[in-house]
């Protein structure tokens, strides 16, 4: 098995997937009309619009992350730190384990609106923090996947 990814590795490939997530959010925005509609009344939103594009904005979300991971065990994120999700068991690229630790990653975002989805993200993102000895998410956890560097 490859070392370990450094919390560090793992934050900004995160980062540059959230890059990847915020342009499907104003993509979804523009297409449900949302931010027209915001534009149009300042000060207010239309609830059911945002939901529209929350929804489709989690859902893309899902296939990008679950696609990415079950082909390669990488998304856009992790090859730009040059890190890869393997199976804990074995090393291999996690497959049908893929979908399964993005849907524990990217569904509780549907929850947003009441904040319970920005909770789980955090405490997901930081348990990895005092998870030893593999330094693992409760979506690792779920899908029994570890990550690793993909530099060899």
């Amino acid at each position: 098995m490859p070392p370990l990814a450094t919390p560090g590795q793992r934050f900004a490939a995160r980062l540059v997937d959230i890059v990847i997530l915020g342009a499907i959010w104003t993509v979804a925005l523009i297409s449900t009309g949302a931010l027209q509609y915001t534009m149009d009344h300042p000060g207010e939103q239309h609830m059911g619009k945002v939901t529209a594009a929350l929804v489709i904005t989690m859902a893309l979300y899902f296939v990008y992350e679950g696609v990415m991971l079950a082909l390669s065990g990488q998304t856009l994120g992790k090859k730009a730190l040059r890190i890869r999700v393997a199976m804990l068991s074995d090393g291999n690229v996690p497959a049908g384990q893929g979908w399964v630790r993005a849907a524990v990653y990217v569904l509780p975002g549907m929850l947003i609106p009441l904040l319970i989805g920005t909770v789980f993200w955090l405490v997901n993102s930081a348990s990895l923090l005092w998870d030893k000895p593999f330094q693992r998410c409760l979506h690792d956890k779920a899908a029994r996947t570890v990550v690793v560097s993909a530099v060899q």
